[in-house]
């Protein structure tokens, strides 16, 4: 791509891109470009049976090219003109970036008023999809497939942070943002809400955007964003991954808490492995178990505690150990109130949380208050 990261960020809020003619000076030379007359073959005329997901800014579709080629195409609302950055920043990011556990962007659709994406279509949707979704579109996952999938996801996270020029925070890692081929590798997916970090950045702050229930609590309360938000919200995947529970919607106990509280509240009984998936009938106590305890390190209180994802990768592999008298209690953010409702990501990327100090609550597990200076990373 001849326009830099920063260069499609700029052109795009200098020129408030919204019309066709300016969008396309935005694409890149090497991002291929289809029309809408063969995207609506491809995908049926975008047929309701071809829908393979959805999110804030518009809906998944599976589809067919001319040479036989099987693709997902994301289409952009209309209406969502927030959706503008998102699309240029997605096309942006994922054509310069390229890793096996990353999603592949093939091409674009910028004709008339449509806006769409082209990627390489996984056969297996998402963890959302196969794992967390209705027992319809249930998928038996043993621990070995779940094991690569939480070892893959982070191997992915950890070359965005450290090996991405510039660096890159996803800022919405969740299960139906981890798409799976037909051999369940998984690539991460959708970059609308990823933001650069050069190496002389330390954090960022910007206006919160992300899911619910995988939000890192700093973040969501103060709107001051570092890799340390990933990092959280890998942790709170993979207790999904192993417990086969959605974290934002299966409460525990007689206190309603979340799994990541849950879990902790284990932890501290001595009853950890009480949190496994009953599905799993077989699997190695003693790795599963770390899998957990990594989990709770990437969801500490403070954000600095919270491990590199080239650490968590050595410590999923148990190359180092664990010392589980330094873990720090995990902090929740919660949401009290449903007057942002529209503006909250339900299992998708839709528009960003609002910085309401009414509408939005940490529940301290963590003795004291976070201060900026703590949420610089290591």
């Amino acid at each position: 791509m001849k326009l830099s990261c920063f260069g499609a960020f700029k052109s795009c809020k200098r020129k408030n891109v919204h019309s066709p003619t300016q969008t396309e000076e935005i694409v890149a030379s090497n991002v291929r470009l289809f029309s809408y007359k063969s995207l609506l073959s491809a995908t049926g005329s975008f047929h309701p049976s071809n829908r393979v997901g959805g999110g804030g800014f518009g809906i998944v579709y599976k589809g067919v090219l001319r040479d036989g080629t099987q693709v997902a195409v994301k289409s952009l609302s209309a209406e969502s003109k927030q959706g503008i950055r998102e699309f240029l920043t997605e096309i942006d990011m994922i054509s310069n970036v390229k890793h096996p556990n990353l999603v592949q962007l093939i091409g674009c659709c910028i004709e008339g008023t449509n806006r769409m994406l082209v990627y390489v279509y996984m056969e297996n949707n998402s963890l959302a999809h196969i794992l967390l979704g209705s027992k319809s579109k249930h998928v038996l996952l043993d621990w070995p497939t779940r094991a690569a999938i939480c070892v893959g996801t982070a191997h992915g996270l950890a070359f965005l942070h450290e090996e991405a020029k510039p660096h890159i925070v996803h800022r919405d890692i969740k299960a139906s943002n981890i798409l799976l081929d037909k051999n369940f590798q998984p690539k991460i997916g959708d970059f609308g809400l990823a933001k650069l970090f050069p190496d002389n950045i330390t954090h960022l702050s910007t206006q919160v955007a992300g899911t619910e229930g995988y939000l890192a609590p700093e973040y969501a309360l103060l709107g001051q964003l570092t890799k340390k938000a990933d990092i959280y919200s890998f942790g709170v995947l993979i207790l999904e991954i192993v417990s086969g529970r959605s974290n934002s919607k299966a409460a525990f106990g007689e206190d309603l808490k979340v799994l990541v509280e849950w879990t902790w509240k284990l932890k501290e009984e001595g009853r950890l492995l009480d949190i496994v998936d009953p599905e799993l009938l077989e699997y190695p106590e003693d790795e599963v178990a770390r899998y957990i305890k990594v989990a709770l390190f990437c969801t500490q209180a403070p954000p600095q505690q919270r491990p590199s994802m080239k650490r968590v990768l050595e410590m999923l592999s148990g190359e180092v150990d664990l010392n589980l008298k330094t873990l720090i209690q995990p902090d929740v953010y919660k949401k009290n109130t449903t007057r942002d409702s529209a503006s909250c990501s339900q299992g998708s990327s839709s528009s960003p949380w609002r910085k309401d100090k009414q509408s939005i609550t940490s529940t301290r597990l963590y003795s004291s208050p976070l201060s900026k200076t703590e949420m610089q990373p290591r």
